[in-house]
């Protein structure tokens, strides 16, 4: 397929944003709105507020439902862009696959089938891919690494949607972003590592602690990486818009590398308090019983009521803090095409738990 640049191309484009309130759906609307260029529809389960003026819309589908997903997109003939970033949890990893498949086979077929214009399909996949999930895998892990032993549905969704594009006859491209830890801004998501640190560091002010690192005790000095949200949206829609990026898989990270035994006391320090010795606790049993804590907190700093179950992400915090090996990517290949974007992390953190103040989820002081 031939595209050109998003910088050469003024013409209007529609994008199919699928999984619109995610940290990565929600970033990935507010950058494309940013572009003069694109209308965006926003599609997730219990849908949103119209902004006509903002040229941004919402649909409420159930994507699992094909007959639910073929009504409420098939009026959408006008899409050029699906950026899919939709994900359903499962207890196992195979449990994952027929869900997270189906999910996106309703999205595309549907698509495709009334949208004449459709050029191009962004599938978000992540280190999964990598098997970094499962242990100590290789480092940098590239694109071209060797898959490993399923199930994994990211195997399953690109093998797919790989054939559909042969078989379909229709002249679209797809690209599949790669993010590392994905720092973002949203909130009730399971997966926003940086209000879990945030709403911990909150706490164990309040209770007058110092900022433990709660996690394994090797994970301390691995080496990790990061995505910036913001960072993540440029990438994925630049390589859906950039010719030489077409039908690849992309690792998009920051562009630097920490150890939380460097980072942990940065972050002790903004919320200023002292570093304590690392611990190992499991902090979804540790704070399970915390959101009295958490209401007196709210209420003393007028905080914006929200459940703290919504907001509290401590399963997937204790799945990060969990790495005691080494978790990166090699972000050349994108660099090479020409995306020369990068976030400082350190710097990324700030600026999120700035926005966490500046929204009212946490404390200024």
């Amino acid at each position: 397929m031939t595209q050109t640049s998003s910088t050469s191309r003024p013409q209007r484009q529609t994008a199919l944003v699928v999984g619109a309130h995610g940290v990565i759906g929600s970033q990935l609307i507010a950058h494309l709105l940013s572009l003069p260029q694109w209308e965006v529809i926003g599609l997730s389960r219990r849908g949103g507020e119209h902004r006509k003026q903002d040229r941004l819309r919402h649909v409420s589908v159930d994507m699992l439902d094909a007959s639910d997903a073929r009504r409420q997109l098939a009026p959408l003939e006008h899409v050029t862009h699906v950026f899919y970033a939709a994900y359903q949890h499962r207890p196992s990893w195979s449990e994952l696959v027929a869900p997270n498949l189906a999910m996106l086979q309703n999205t595309v077929q549907t698509v495709e089938a009334h949208a004449p214009g459709l050029r191009h399909i962004s599938l978000m996949q992540g280190y999964k891919v990598y098997g970094g999930h499962l242990g100590p895998f290789k480092t940098p892990a590239r694109e071209s690494d060797a898959q490993f032993m399923p199930p994994e549905f990211m195997f399953d969704q690109q093998r797919w949607l790989e054939q559909r594009r042969v078989e379909s006859g229709r002249c679209w491209s797809w690209s599949a972003p790669r993010p590392a830890v994905v720092g973002g801004a949203a909130l009730g998501n399971p997966m926003n590592l940086a209000l879990a640190i945030a709403l911990y560091a909150c706490m164990s002010k309040a209770l007058g602690l110092p900022l433990r690192f709660p996690g394994k005790p090797g994970a301390y000095d691995k080496l990790v990486e990061m995505t910036d949200a913001r960072l993540l949206a440029k990438g994925t829609v630049w390589a859906a818009t950039t010719e030489a990026a077409a039908n690849q898989a992309f690792n998009i990270g920051n562009g630097d590398l920490f150890r939380w035994s460097e980072m942990w006391p940065k972050i002790a320090r903004y919320f200023g308090m002292e570093v304590g010795t690392p611990l190992p606790l499991k902090l979804a049993e540790v704070m399970a019983d915390k959101a009295p804590l958490w209401e007196r907190i709210v209420t003393a700093h007028g905080l914006k009521q929200h459940p703290y179950a919504s907001l509290s992400a401590w399963e997937f915090a204790d799945f990060v803090f969990s790495w005691d090996y080494d978790m990166f990517g090699d972000g050349s290949k994108a660099r090479r095409l020409g995306f020369h974007e990068y976030v400082e992390t350190e710097q990324m953190f700030y600026q999120l738990f700035d926005t966490f103040k500046e929204r009212k989820i946490i404390p200024w002081s």
